[in-house]
């Protein structure tokens, strides 16, 4: 694979620097290390008398997130797995408590800019969506496979997609002639159950988005991931540690406020953010990735 391309910029960078705190000598995890943006930040501040661990589910990014870390002033391990498994990556690290987890959740540049990875319908590629290359499900799987209620609730539940049932169905009735396979198909299919051109820009939103992101998150479960990440994490802070979540979507986001907010009313979490940071109209100008980007951070007080 090659080097990471230039235009990835991490997101929030300034908030996530400021609300997590993280001071020199202090262990950091970041769940989902991708091209080490915010990776690096993170390993600076530590210091090498702290420790930097990474997580990634794609085991491309790792080889990519090493180059980046190679020679900076800290230690830093970098671990191939999906964050659902924080605890069995810290005991692999020899690490029982962190000070700090971050994750920045979704795909990545690299991931949605490569054809061949199949997560964008900007360019035509094989329906594949999957981060880590060895689970054996592809979109196309879900695409052909499931059954018309099925991927409707899938469509709806993943993205809120009101039109996830005429989506659903038009899906099924392609398929009854043919196997979907391509990014490029599918977005044709999506917009041809709207009545709507592909090439259209009526709305900010392209109208095949809420599918794609709703069979990303279906073929990685990253509903699933994230809810045990949020529930494994009390038992990896230590004493006053600080867990940083970025979501991209309203479904995600719901997520981390709802289980923030529980555990800030158990006594457990005391809330650095009462709403979500998003970041400025100038971090907006120059990355329009940042613009639904939510930071949500909490502290753990017990």
């Amino acid at each position: 694979m090659s080097d990471a391309p230039a235009e990835h910029i991490p997101v929030l960078v300034q908030p996530v620097r400021a609300l997590l705190n993280v001071v020199e000598g202090e262990v950091v995890l970041d769940a989902t290390v991708g091209l080490a943006g915010h990776a690096r930040m993170l390993g600076e501040a530590v210091g090498l008398r702290g420790q930097l661990i990474g997580i990634d589910a794609d085991a491309g990014h790792l080889e990519l997130a090493a180059r980046r870390l190679e020679g900076g002033p800290f230690r830093f391990r970098l671990f191939h797995a999906n964050f659902a498994r924080i605890d069995e990556v810290l005991r692999e690290a020899g690490v029982e408590t962190v000070n700090v987890i971050l994750a920045d959740l979704g795909a990545s540049s690299v991931q949605l800019n490569d054809p061949a990875r199949g997560f964008s319908f900007q360019a035509g590629g094989p329906l594949d969506m999957r981060m880590d290359l060895t689970s054996p499900r592809t979109a196309a799987d879900l695409v052909n496979g499931l059954r018309e209620e099925e991927l409707s609730d899938l469509i709806y539940f993943g993205s809120q997609e009101r039109f996830s049932r005429k989506i659903a169905r038009r899906i099924c009735e392609v398929r009854r002639d043919r196997r979907i396979t391509t990014t490029d198909e599918l977005c044709r299919v999506v917009c041809d159950a709207l009545g709507v051109d592909p090439q259209s820009r009526a709305s900010k939103i392209h109208p095949a988005t809420r599918t794609f992101m709703a069979l990303r998150m279906a073929v990685n479960d990253e509903g699933t991931a994230l809810r045990t990440l949020l529930n494994k994490t009390p038992g990896c802070l230590k004493p006053g540690g600080r867990i940083g979540i970025i979501a991209f979507h309203s479904v995600e986001d719901a997520v981390v406020k709802s289980d923030f907010a529980g555990r800030k009313q158990s006594g457990e979490y005391r809330l650095l953010t009462k709403r979500p940071v998003i970041a400025d109209s100038q971090e907006r100008e120059v990355n329009p990735r940042s613009r639904s980007a939510k930071l949500r951070v909490a502290q753990k007080i017990r």
